[in-house]
């Protein structure tokens, strides 16, 4: 029974219980979710800017808004260079969501997902971000992180890890896939090209085509994910006798 309890199956399921009821809490559910989907621009914002840094540009300063949207402000190369940032971000969410769910398949595991989370949350605070509701929100996240993976019980270890995972790929699955058939969004009160758009620019090609391409890789994505937390965890080994 201890087992079952800490299995990723049952962690997923408690994650995916909690989401559907706070969701359907109707305003209240909203509010409380809202770290959530800050959290899902978080890691839209960071995508575009650690892509900006693994192709030689400079970061300078993430910027997260009330509204939920979201700025990186990267210096990079025109073209092909750009449309890989833009990629960046669109792809970080459903990959990030894929990658908790899929490795927070045990207690240890799950510890270290909640830890790497937590630390990433705090050096992205300290270096980029910027904006009143990032620094408002950001470095709750990161508490909240910190006290479960150094005291939380292995259930609250992995529940909290999978409920990531989940809220990433929900997320996805809503604003993302709407964002990704979007030729221009506002962000903080100035209309500006979508991650789409740049994208189709940079590669070439109509911007419909991008669009179902990633939108086909982030489901992709989505359901190794789910596939990986889901699939039943191998029984321990027992030690040969001697």
């Amino acid at each position: 029974m201890a087992q079952r309890r800490t299995s990723s199956r049952y962690a997923l399921l408690i994650a995916a219980v909690a989401s559907v009821l706070i969701g359907a809490s109707g305003a209240l559910g909203r509010s409380l979710l809202y770290p959530c989907t800050l959290l899902a621009t978080w890691v839209h914002e960071m995508g575009h800017g650690l892509v900006t840094l693994a192709v030689g540009g400079k970061f300078e300063r993430l910027e997260i808004f009330g509204d939920a949207s979201g700025l990186a402000h990267v210096v990079h190369g025109p073209g092909a260079v750009d449309a890989l940032v833009c990629l960046g971000g669109l792809m970080a969410p459903p990959l990030v969501g894929a990658l908790v769910l899929g490795l927070a398949r045990g207690p240890r595991r799950a510890r270290a997902v909640v830890f790497m989370l937590t630390l990433t949350l705090i050096v992205s605070t300290v270096f980029w971000v910027r904006s009143v509701a990032g620094l408002a929100a950001i470095p709750v996240l990161a508490v909240l992180g910190l006290v479960v993976s150094r005291w939380g019980s292995v259930r609250e270890q992995m529940i909290l890890a999978q409920f990531v995972g989940l809220r990433l790929v929900l997320d996805t699955l809503g604003r993302g896939l709407d964002y990704l058939f979007t030729d221009s969004v506002r962000v903080d009160g100035i209309d500006r090209a979508s991650d789409i758009t740049r994208v189709a620019l940079g590669f070439g090609g109509p911007r419909l085509f991008w669009s179902l391409v990633v939108s086909a890789a982030c489901v992709g994505l989505i359901v190794l994910g789910l596939y990986a937390a889901w699939r039943p965890q191998p029984a321990p080994e027992l030690a040969a006798p001697t």
